[in-house]
């Protein structure tokens, strides 16, 4: 797999220490170099280790967790309320070790990982004897291992002081995402990057609705916005990258940016097809990742070559698209190339370490064996080897595997610790999914919010006349409001105590116009409901919660019985009336059109503050015109509903 992409039918591979001294001709190599410990390799192809470009490898233990699900339910739904539950460094260290078992049995010699606790992720790769970039993960959320970025930031200068250097391992930057991140975190983790010069690795352009989201929060397209933050001053390795167009492509070639194209994870996900074809035109090194074994679920290098190249000819409607050399290419060479490590592995070269598996071609399933076209021995590895006839694994010039048996890890005590967790983990989801108040703790974000809101609710005739009311003398208006509400309320099984109610607001300009949106989530819970004098109600205790994802999100998330949508007009005034603040709604009821409405509420935490701001309500509905006996009890769900 060298630049002249060399194939010798009888040939030798000579290594001394970690390095390899000569690949050629079986005869060559022997008449110049001796050794007393010489292998035989009976007719296997000797080729470099496979290069998994991009993954997060201890999520071997979240593996078959959550799937059939869109990305950002299975990532904001469900893999990072367990991470935050259950991710410590013994959580990273077995699954690291589970994760490199299954990388040494399919032939894989160095990965590129992305994960917390990522000095864990170093000391159980280069236990097991594999090379590796480990990228700390930072975030603009909390990580397991990070309250807040400041922490990870500093967290991260630490492991790359202490595995700088290493013959195995090296550090790298991860902001996880641009999404995920700030312009603040990309600078810094950029400017780290450079500081120590070490990789930069991250996720860009997974999915169209990241790049849709991008144009409207920045104004701009995903790679053009990080460029901006100087994210390309690093030696930046881009994972998925499916959806960029050609421009960014240019953008990449122009600054060098190593790609990772995982097929498996953008299939089963339903991100796309990355742009391979045009990428490997443009001159970028591209390489193949398996993504994390959460997403995939396997961690079969063999099995991402192979739909690399089916993904790229279905992709461009041409079967001559990414044939299987370049495919096998991506794999090796090009895949150390992308990771910024190709100077010391990818192929069977001089001075470059000795990084080799050995391939058993001689199986049912890959034979016969045809020498005409000189692609064959491509063909046979990509279309018809499997990961199962990798025989024989060395890293660093050490064996990690000698005839299917590992060397460095005990595969049976792994898995039984393994299965342990699992079921720690599915008491944890099991007792989460009995309630949506649960479920709404864990995506985070969730408030208690346990006051009385004390509510009277009164149709009008003439809201102008209500607004001009409030002008009098004995109210003080602190602040006007103008916006338009959406309400989305999730109706559940009669034995599920919670309605969830998805409220856009848009906050409207005086010329009517719209200024921005708010996004939030009331959980509605168990009802402390109960008539105060004159038709004032003591409304039911409720959790609120930013909604900071789609409204498919939840739905999805959720997973509602049935779906109540209300839509309304609404003008807001918060006043004080007897030294006490309360909110004044005009409300114009547009879906359904049940006409104007009138609210005046105050919230407390004391009910019997409650019952004194009842009696004020009930004075301040007299001062603006207002008549009890025209007072609605119901929500406005309920009045929807009826």
């Amino acid at each position: 797999m060298n630049e002249e992409m060399h194939q010798f039918p009888k040939g030798a591979v000579a290594i001394l220490g970690d390095s390899i001294l000569a690949a050629g001709p079986e005869d060559e190599i022997l008449k110049e170099y001796e050794s007393a410990d010489k292998l035989d390799c009976r007719g296997k192809v000797v080729m470099p280790g496979l290069v998994n470009a991009h993954t997060h490898v201890p999520m071997t233990l979240l593996r078959g967790l959550a799937d059939d699900l869109r990305l950002d339910v299975w990532l904001m739904g469900y893999m990072i309320p367990v991470e935050r539950e259950f991710v410590t460094p013994d959580f990273v260290h077995l699954g690291t070790s589970i994760g490199c078992a299954e990388y040494i049995r399919s032939g894989i010699t160095s990965f590129a990982d992305m994960y917390y606790y990522e000095s864990t992720v170093a000391e159980a790769a280069a236990a097991a004897g594999m090379r590796a970039v480990c990228g700390q993960t930072i975030m603009k959320f909390p990580t397991p291992d990070a309250k807040f970025y400041e922490e990870s930031l500093a967290y991260t200068r630490e492991f790359i002081q202490k595995w700088k250097g290493h013959p195995l391992i090296v550090p790298a930057v991860s902001p996880h995402a641009p999404y995920s991140s700030t312009e603040e975190i990309l600078r810094a983790t950029a400017a780290l990057a450079v500081e120590f010069d070490v990789p930069l690795h991250t996720h860009i352009a997974e999915t169209s609705f990241e790049v849709e989201n991008a144009r409207k929060e920045w104004g701009m397209p995903v790679v053009p916005y990080v460029k901006k933050q100087n994210l390309f001053d690093a030696k930046v390795l881009a994972a998925h990258c499916v959806h960029l167009d050609k421009g960014e492509i240019n953008t990449f070639a122009h600054y060098n940016v190593g790609v990772s194209h995982n097929p498996s994870s953008n299939m089963k996900l339903a991100s796309g097809a990355a742009p391979v074809s045009q990428m490997l035109a443009a001159g970028l090194n591209v390489g193949i990742g398996t993504d994390g074994p959460a997403s995939n679920n396997d961690l079969d290098m063999f099995e991402e070559v192979r739909l690399a190249a089916f993904l790229a000819k279905l992709r461009e409607n041409d079967p001559t698209t990414l044939p299987a050399q370049t495919a096998l290419l991506m794999a090796t060479r090009l895949g150390a190339q992308a990771m910024h490590i190709g100077d010391v592995t990818g192929s069977l070269e001089p001075g470059k370490r000795a990084d080799l598996i050995l391939v058993d071609i001689d199986t049912l399933h890959a034979s016969p064996h045809f020498s005409r076209d000189p692609n064959s021995t491509y063909s046979q590895i990509v279309y018809a080897a499997k990961s199962t006839d990798v025989t024989d694994v060395m890293v660093n010039g050490k064996w990690l595997m000698r005839s299917k048996q590992l060397t460095t890890l005990d595969e049976t005590a792994l898995l039984a610790q393994a299965a342990e967790l699992a079921k720690k983990i599915d008491k944890f989801l099991i007792a989460r999914e009995k309630s949506v108040l649960t479920k709404l703790i864990a995506i985070g974000g969730a408030t208690q919010e346990e006051s009385f809101e004390v509510q009277l609710k009164v149709s009008t005739e003439d809201p102008e006349a209500v607004a001009a009311a409030l002008k009098h003398p004995e109210i003080k208006i602190v602040y006007q409001r103008h916006y338009h509400e959406y309400d989305s309320y999730f109706i559940f099984p009669s034995d599920e105590k919670y309605i969830l109610r998805y409220r856009e607001d848009v906050f409207l300009k005086e010329n009517g116009q719209p200024d921005h949106s708010r996004y939030r989530l009331t959980l509605i819970g168990d009802s402390h409901e109960r008539d105060l004098p004159s038709e004032v109600v003591l409304s039911r205790s409720r959790y609120l919660a930013p909604a900071d994802q789609s409204l498919r999100f939840y739905r999805e998330y959720f997973q509602p019985e049935r779906e109540v949508e209300v839509e309304k007009d609404r003008r807001r005034w918060l006043v004080r009336f007897r030294d006490t603040e309360f909110y004044v709604n005009v409300d114009r009821m547009d879906k359904p059109a049940l006409g104007s409405f009138v609210e005046i509420k105050s919230r407390t935490w004391s009910q019997r503050d409650a019952e004194t701001k009842a009696r004020l309500i009930v004075e301040l509905a007299t001062q603006l015109g207002l008549s009890t006996a025209a007072a609605e009890p119901r929500d406005y769900l309920k009045m929807t509903e009826a």
